[in-house]
């Protein structure tokens, strides 16, 4: 599959750049939210989530006692309603869904986060390396299979010696005298799905030098598996080492070109990425959802503790953050999607073009998805008290299955000191306008976090505050840019608290746009999601100051920091208000509502 430069995407224009919702204006007609879903793609939701109900809710005991034939026949059964096929184009047997309603099945599969993970890793690492670069007789080799459940795939990257470093693997690939096969020696370590797979999808080095993938069926003389890891969390799930020894590979199973497996890796990892965030999403209801029923019905001092203050607190923060965390997923995937409308001989080469150009917010719904889950899940614990600390209750399960997301697909670290990196090399082959919008950071704009039209009503101060977190993010990615040039991938600490702006401004944006959209569409629920909004809005702004005056004190700009204040200037919003009025309404309706 041939590279395209980026003078062969379409015009500017013609849409939003990856990157760009720093500087420039968007609207909330512009966005996907979750509310734009069409019946279709709700009504195969709706069959993800009665399977996860019907048949892998019923038994989740079993499957976390690494029941491993249950939980292969459970991804069979998956298969034969169509759960494994939705990234599979059809000429291979799949649906080719969009990758919103791909994304959405995701979520609505969610509740036991081991199978899970094996569906992730399966429909996701497992099989889009074949889809995206896989010639022809490859695709037709797996894919139909893959799209049934026939066949397992699985993603061997991580060595013992290469984690965040993916590039430092040591299996090295060296060409059989004949010129037939690849003699592959070498180690992978923490593969899931590796027990199970049929295929595994391998990386190693051609002649120690040349980063290469390589497809290895599991029956390869020469490969043999380790024991299976002892894990915190996702116990139904297998995690264990891959062992190559003078394991031979067919040149026809190369895939993609020699020397160029990191761009497999790399646009891999992307997908990942942003399918954790529709993993954070579905997870996080899901635990709000237990919390709510429990506080509901349990009592202490005579009164339920869903009339408590303090837990009401906790619902509303709960609920907040999901709001926001399920716009900027969509958003994002909304993006991807968009960009697919230009057209391509070859429309897997144009899904990869569009996902690489949205690196920025892939990394940034990574990085949200995995905090929002860590954080709702924690809460949920606290409201279960004591309960939730035993195992009789799925929110213990929860809690310590959703501590991996923070690692895997790039450490949150590694996504953050990313974001920072990505935006100034945009900007440096012209892709991003960032050194004209540093220029003109404090000047009159009519720019406020949207559309220049007058925002709807009740969400003009959250319109402020995000094109103020905008600007913010401007100036200090600027000033540091500045100070440091090309030695600002050396300033770690510089990254993570720019990238932590970053996020800020995406997390708010992306909820102040969702809750406009529903109010300019005079939705019913308008009122719930204006105060998520606004309660979203202003901790983004908290959190951005704190953030903001920590790199510009280090970078010697105490100055700057200290003027701060008039960046970020609003009326604060009262958030204890606004979590009642969530909480009100989630005790009304007991159960996740927009």
């Amino acid at each position: 599959m041939r590279e395209r430069g980026t003078s062969d995407l379409p015009p500017s224009r013609a849409y939003a750049r990856g990157g760009s919702f720093l500087v420039r204006e968007t609207s909330p007609a512009e966005v996907f939210t979750p509310e734009d879903f069409a019946s279709d793609e709700l009504l195969f939701a709706k069959t993800a989530r009665d399977f996860m109900e019907k048949e892998v809710l019923s038994v989740s005991s079993r499957l976390e006692e690494t029941d491993l034939e249950l939980l292969v026949g459970l991804l069979r059964k998956a298969g034969e309603v169509g759960l494994l096929a939705a990234d599979i184009p059809e000429e291979y047997g799949g649906l080719g869904l969009p990758k919103r309603a791909a994304a959405l099945v995701l979520e609505s599969l969610s509740g036991q986060m081991s199978f899970q993970i094996t569906y992730i890793v399966h429909t996701g690492i497992g099989s889009l390396p074949i889809v995206y670069y896989g010639t022809h007789e490859q695709r037709r080799r797996y894919l139909p299979d893959m799209a049934t459940g026939s066949k397992l795939g699985c993603y061997a990257l991580t060595e013992p010696t290469a984690g965040s470093d993916a590039l430092a693997v040591r299996t090295k690939a060296v060409l059989s005298d004949d010129g037939t096969h690849y003699v592959l020696n070498g180690t992978k370590q923490f593969i899931t799905n590796a027990r199970i797979a049929d295929v595994l999808i391998v990386f190693a080095k051609v002649d120690g030098q040349h980063f290469t993938a390589f497809l290895v069926d599991r029956r390869t003389p020469g490969l043999s598996l380790g024991s299976d890891e002892k894990k915190m969390g996702l116990h139904g799930s297998t995690t264990c080492s891959v062992f190559l020894e003078d394991a031979k590979v067919p040149v026809t199973d190369v895939l993609g070109e020699i020397g160029r497996g990191h761009k497999i890796a790399f646009n891999i990892l992307n997908i990942g990425r942003f399918k954790l965030g529709a993993v954070g999403v579905g997870a996080g209801k899901r635990a709000l959802e237990q919390a709510l029923a429990y506080c509901l019905e349990r009592k202490q001092f005579g009164r339920r503790l869903a009339e408590f203050g303090a837990i009401r607190e906790k619902l509303g923060r709960m609920y907040t953050r999901i709001y926001a965390l399920e716009a900027a997923t969509y958003r994002t995937v909304g993006l991807i999607d968009g960009l697919l409308l230009w057209g391509s001989d070859d429309h897997g080469e144009a899904e990869l073009r569009s996902i690489e150009e949205y690196s920025v917010e892939c990394a940034l719904v990574k990085v949200l998805g995995s905090e929002v889950l860590d954080e709702v899940v924690d809460e949920a614990v606290q409201c279960f008290g004591g309960y939730g600390y035993c195992a009789d209750y799925p929110v213990e399960r929860y809690y310590r299955d959703s501590r991996i997301n923070r690692i895997y697909e790039g450490t949150n670290e590694i996504n953050r000191m990313l974001v920072p990196t990505m935006l100034l090399r945009k900007a440096s082959v012209g892709d991003l306008p960032l050194a004209e919008a540093f220029a003109a950071v404090g000047r009159p704009s009519p720019r406020g976090g949207g559309a220049s039209a007058p925002p709807p009503a009740g969400l003009g101060a959250a319109a402020r505050v995000v094109g103020n977190l905008k600007e913010l993010c401007v100036h200090v990615l600027g000033l540091a840019s500045e100070k440091y040039g090309a030695g600002l991938s050396s300033q770690q600490a510089i990254q993570l608290r720019v990238a932590d702006l970053v996020l800020a401004a995406f997390l708010a944006e992306s909820a102040w746009l969702r809750a406009s959209k529903a109010a300019e569409r005079r939705v019913e629920s308008s009122g719930l999601a204006t105060a998520a909004a606004c309660v979203v809005c202003e901790e983004a702004a908290e959190k951005a100051e704190a953030s903001a005056r920590q790199a510009l004190v280090a970078m010697g700009e105490a100055g700057a920091a200290s003027r701060l204040g008039a960046l970020l200037e609003r009326v604060p919003a009262d958030t204890v208000a606004l979590r009642e009025v969530i909480a009100s309404r989630l005790v009304e309706a007991e159960r996740w509502v927009v």
